[in-house]
């Protein structure tokens, strides 16, 4: 699609929002006149308000927007003397697409690489070019498929799309703004959310339009080999960036550990995993598709490279990251100033996984001897009490304990891992072993001279009666004490806990009322006041003002582990209560008129008490 015709098209949906707007609060304000010219009661101050409501609504978000300003860009300013190769590229490949080069290149910590622009007057005059190129690609690339990326992006310059984009981005905030003051569940509101969505699917097809023809610059410049095959990658090392942050760097991001060299490890990581990665580039690429989306689907951007003509380019082996002077330095400036690294301590890879994965057993651990000590009726667990319960023939109640939500083959498992995890972390106390950490598998505990300890298997005997002395007797050859590893902590935190939803206004007997958190591992009750405006605002707030570990802290803290039985006592709206094993009953309701964060809410809440309801009763769906 032509430039000119985008213009029209923005332009044309911007100014028929405004037009709408003025339509609809001149309709409401001669309605409002007419009524108060054949009556003056109720019903005609209702038309004043509601039009006084939509006209200063739209002032409002107006104003908003022609205040609005561009941020600071992000990423690592790169001057051409820390990446020469990297300038030259940029500025050939746009001498090729017939562009001007970008003004600034920037390094950024994301599997990307995009140009912005400046621009004044709704697009029609250009500004300041910056491009980014991300950290990951440089790494996992080489030349010619970057060469073929940054193509694609110099590509948007010369289609202007680059331009424009500011103009789409002003309507959409102005649209977004206009909804927000007005409110979205009025008559008016569902009006301007149709014609919201009417012109984010024309955006959207425009967008994915430019895609294509981006697309073109890029077999045109960089070869069709390297556009397919980049184009076949970014996926891949996309899974793989995920994979790596979400396995390796925040491993011990709970315990404020961090690693020394995050894209140091990145760079083994795709090394160590390369027999995965290029089964991930065999399989088929994505198909999906959907009239939202801002790209075309994969399958077809590459189904249309080839049948493009090939401009004979040949491919340029060379890793990318010979386009910067010195990548590791780099790369660690990138480090510090991009990653939300904060008071972590640094730690080299192979401590780090060690002392990660020690601190996040630590808390399963404590779990399972808090749940050991309610069994064994002590007052705190250890490792020789689980032990002594699981011989007892106790095993079901026990896995049933520490992992409620599972059915009985996983709650074995994860008892079997738990217990695993209790003794290496005795044996790590005593020096005798550590996590091992690999690039290519799993870290695994090891004894000190790297040979495999056995700890799963001495975990898989501790939970059959018959093989529990099996299980000491092979504790006691390796020198383990049960007394090294100990409880640390004597209640559930919402360390590592996932949001899943949130009620407003429930009530609760004695005329108190809670906005309800709904984690996967337990209930924060906020209390509030009685009234049900703005509830759903106020569990949003709430969210905001501190992570959810805190929060837990802040307020009181209902963990499922804590709960011996529930019962739901009314479906819509909600009604139930919990019985913990301290003997206290808790007992909340949802208002007709309160709020929730979704519709699915009150589904997470039944699905959490599920385990722990009568036999006989059968949940509210």
């Amino acid at each position: 699609m032509k430039t000119t015709v985008r213009a029209a098209i923005s332009v044309a949906l911007l100014a028929g929002f405004y037009l709408l707007a003025i339509v609809i609060i001149g309709a409401l304000g001669a309605i409002t006149v007419w009524l108060y010219s054949v009556h003056t009661g109720v019903i005609a101050s209702k038309f004043a308000y509601v039009t006084l409501a939509v006209a200063g609504g739209l002032l409002v978000a107006f104003w908003r927007i022609l205040r609005a300003k561009p941020g600071e860009p992000e990423g690592l300013p790169l001057t051409p003397q820390e990446a020469r190769g990297l300038w030259d590229t940029a500025h050939d490949l746009a001498h090729q697409v017939g562009t001007r080069a970008p003004d600034e290149i920037r390094l950024i910590p994301d599997v990307n690489a995009a140009v912005m622009e400046h621009t004044r007057l709704l697009g029609l005059v250009g500004g300041r070019r910056i491009m980014y190129v991300g950290m990951p690609l440089l790494q996992a690339f080489n030349v010619g498929q970057l060469r073929s990326v940054l193509a694609h992006e110099l590509g948007h310059y010369s289609g202007s799309h680059t331009k424009l984009g500011a103009l789409a981005h002003r309507g959409r905030m102005a649209i977004v703004q206009t909804i927000v003051q007005i409110g979205s569940s009025s008559f008016v509101g569902y009006i301007f959310r149709g014609y919201a969505r009417l012109y984010v699917l024309v955006e959207q097809a425009v967008s994915r339009r430019m895609e294509y023809e981006a697309d073109e610059f890029s077999v045109r410049v960089a070869g069709k080999a390297a556009a397919v095959s980049s184009m076949r990658d970014l996926p891949v090392v996309d899974a793989a960036w995920n994979f790596f942050v979400n396995r390796y760097v925040t491993i011990g991001w709970e315990a404020k550990l961090a690693p020394r060299d995050v894209f140091g490890g990145f760079g083994q990581l795709l090394q160590g995993r390369s027999g995965e990665l290029a089964e991930l580039r065999s399989s088929a690429p994505s198909a999906e598709k959907s009239r939202w989306d801002s790209h075309p689907p994969i399958a077809d951007r590459i189904r249309a490279m080839e049948a493009m003509a090939d401009s004979g380019v040949a491919p340029d082996e060379r890793p990318a990251a010979v386009l910067l002077a010195d990548p590791s330095r780099l790369a660690q400036q990138l480090q510090q100033q991009a990653l939300n690294i904060g008071d972590k301590t640094l730690l080299p890879w192979d401590e780090l996984t060690d002392a990660g994965i020690a601190a996040g057993a630590q808390r399963g651990v404590d779990a399972l001897f808090r749940a050991a000590a309610r069994l064994g009726g002590a007052p705190q667990g250890d490792l020789g009490l689980v032990l002594a319960v699981t011989e007892q023939g106790r095993t079901a109640e026990l896995a049933r304990a520490v992992e409620p939500h599972a059915d009985p083959d996983d709650q074995r498992l994860a008892l079997s891992g738990l217990i695993s995890a209790a003794i290496a972390i005795a044996a790590r106390t005593q020096g005798l072993g550590r996590w091992q950490h690999s690039w290519s598998a799993g870290a695994k505990f090891v004894r000190t001279d790297g040979t495999d300890m056995g700890v799963g298997e001495i975990g898989t005997l501790s939970l059959d009666p018959a093989t529990v002395p099996q299980a000491r007797a092979r504790l006691a050859e390796l020198g383990i004490d049960f007394a090294a590893v100990r409880q640390q902590s004597a209640k559930a935190s919402a360390d590592g806990a996932d949001l899943l939803g949130g009620i407003a206004n429930m009530t609760a007997p004695g005329k108190q009322y809670y906005d309800v958190l709904i984690l996967n591992n337990g209930l924060i009750l906020v209390p509030c006041p009685k009234s049900t405006d703005k509830g759903k605002q106020r569990l949003i707030m709430v969210l905001r003002s501190a992570p959810l570990e805190k929060l837990a802290l802040r307020y009181r803290f209902v963990p499922y582990e804590d709960v011996r039985s529930a019962a739901i006592l009314k479906k819509l709206p909600i009604k139930f209560s919990v019985t913990l094993h301290s003997g206290e009953t808790i007992e909340l309701a949802e208002t007709w008129s309160g709020e929730a964060l979704d519709t699915n809410d009150r589904d997470y809440i039944v699905g959490a008490l599920e385990p722990f309801l009568a036999a006989n009763e059968e949940p509210a769906r």
